[in-house]
């Protein structure tokens, strides 16, 4: 199997209404924006789609327009996040029937995790049970368990599982990620837009930055760069991603500070999910200057 979810693939925001709906025509506006500026694909209902945060039918919603409004220009992966086994396998049976192919899964959270097995385990019995193609996604803030990269091989053998997400911010798990694919069809994307440059340089399969929506230029030039090998060109850009990246900590809640800055592109609201902490006016000031600074640099 050639690999197929390679590149830049932003885990993309979910404009929403003022009752806390998807906002249709604007989120097609976005998936499109990234599409023309060569964004290679779209993670839907992530954690910054704010996917748990979404009522269930909102949620399937949002999935189903991103599929809609991509057809098949670029791959699609969408979250199917939950708290039990269960749950997560009828997330990914109702994305099936709407026509999508791969799933990205984390470990259960809200649950106290007692071992790493107990993940393992979970992957197997979502395998015996769905179709679909699954990807690992590991986030230790918000499932309660860090998988380390022994776990990640043991995942891996398991039938339908293609490929690895990894927002731990452990780099030397990571690299033994990639030293033990390495010559393989797995996958593996670097989820901590910080790790970038070492990952791609090393051999990951690409990276989801939240942000790139909003400056699509620099991160694929990013990716470009490392993939050719061009350090210079790596360290670059690598150096312009990492100042946009700065627009996260620029308000109290890197959700709101993110909704904000991606607004700017002037379609979609920066309305987020409560209880989330809204932008204020003084963080609104600063991602404004942040940005048009980085407008200038860019161009």
């Amino acid at each position: 199997m050639a690999k197929k979810i390679i590149g830049v693939i932003p885990p993309i925001i979910t404009p929403v209404d003022e009752n806390e709906c998807v906002d249709e025509k604007a989120f097609r506006k976005l998936i499109r924006h990234c599409i023309e500026n060569g964004i290679h694909g779209i993670f839907v209902a992530g954690s910054n789609g704010e996917c748990m945060a979404l009522t269930q039918k909102e949620r399937d919603r949002a999935i189903r327009i991103a599929l809609e409004e991509v057809g098949n220009e670029v791959p699609v992966i969408a979250g199917v996040m939950d708290s039990s086994t269960k749950r997560v396998i009828d997330n990914i049976k109702r994305f099936e029937q709407m026509g999508g192919t791969t799933a990205v899964v984390t470990p259960v959270f809200y649950a106290r995790h007692a071992t790493q097995e107990e993940t393992i385990r979970h992957f197997e019995e979502i395998s015996r049970q769905t179709s679909a193609d699954l990807m690992i996604y590991n986030i230790p803030p918000f499932t309660g368990q860090t998988l380390m990269a022994k776990t990640i091989f043991e995942i891996a053998k398991i039938d339908k599982v293609i490929g690895y997400k990894d927002t731990s911010g452990l780099l030397p798990e990571f690299i033994k990620c990639l030293r033990h694919f390495k010559g393989t069809d797995f996958v593996l994307h670097q989820g901590s837009t910080n790790l970038a440059i070492p990952s791609l340089l090393m051999g990951a399969d690409g990276y989801i930055p939240s942000l790139a929506p909003l400056f699509p230029k620099p991160h694929i030039e990013l990716y470009n760069a490392a993939k050719r090998g061009d350090i210079e060109g790596t360290m670059k850009w690598g150096k312009v991603v990492d100042e946009i990246c700065e627009i996260f900590g620029m308000a109290k809640s890197q959700t709101s500070s993110t909704k904000y800055a991606i607004s700017k592109l002037g379609f979609l609201s920066s309305k987020v999910i409560a209880p989330t902490e809204p932008i204020t006016e003084d963080e609104k000031h600063k991602i404004d200057m942040k940005i048009e600074k980085l407008r200038e640099y860019i161009a």
